[in-house]
């Protein structure tokens, strides 16, 4: 039988409590996100307490914590503009996604100092990074504040999807071809590994799969 140790959230530490949730939700994806702040200066940035909220419209959230009370780059430029985009970090990409996420003084652009290509937004002034196979246009839905230690919820409506011609097959992304990357506790990343299949058990949400609603 197995054992099992105990702990109580409202007795821990918020660093305690912080390391428990990231080694117990994993994997997790990772949205390197771009924004630019109000003279057009390019920030890229990933976090990993990220996930997809919405199919229709389709909706993206994030939360972001801030610095002893500061707001963090990203943060402050969504809130500024109202827009973002997701790019999918790849093993390909794996090394800038994450020697961006180093504390970059505010007036420094990850992208130019690491050398980070990029694609102009099409539907949003933020660029795309080049070196992922997927980029998503946002646009800021709402921001939510959460809990205790000045992290908030941003939720962005996807306006436009950037899918790289060779993953995209019959209006679906081929994941397993794209090789993302996730996060789990510490310094480890992982990717995809083992595959395993089994039949749908579960119906797709109304007009997924093919199956359109009635006008």
């Amino acid at each position: 039988m197995t054992d099992f140790i105990t702990l109580e959230t409202r007795a821990l530490e918020q660093d305690e409590g912080y390391k428990l949730v990231i080694g117990a939700v994993v994997p997790r994806p990772v949205a390197w996100i771009t924004t630019v702040d109000e003279t057009g200066r390019v920030n890229a940035a990933p976090f990993s307490s990220y996930n997809y909220v919405c199919h229709s419209p389709p909706m993206l959230a994030v939360n972001i914590g801030d610095r002893a009370g500061v707001l963090k780059d990203t943060a402050r430029n969504i809130l500024a503009t109202g827009e973002f985009v997701v790019n999918v970090a790849t093993e390909a990409m794996l090394e800038p996604m994450h020697e961006s996420a180093a504390d970059y003084p505010p007036e420094v652009s990850e992208p130019e100092a690491l050398g980070i290509e990029l694609l102009p937004g099409r539907f949003v002034r933020v660029p795309r990074i080049a070196g992922s196979p997927v980029q998503m246009e946002c646009r800021l839905d709402r921001s939510i504040p959460l809990g205790r230690a000045g992290s908030t919820l941003y939720i962005g409506e996807v306006v436009a999807f950037h899918v790289a011609s060779e993953l995209y097959v019959d209006g679906r992304i081929d994941s397993v071809r794209m090789r993302p990357v996730a996060r789990l506790g510490g310094p480890f990343y992982a990717g995809l590994g083992t595959i395993w299949k089994r039949a749908m058990l579960q119906q797709a949400p109304v007009g997924v799969g093919g199956v359109r609603p009635k006008a």
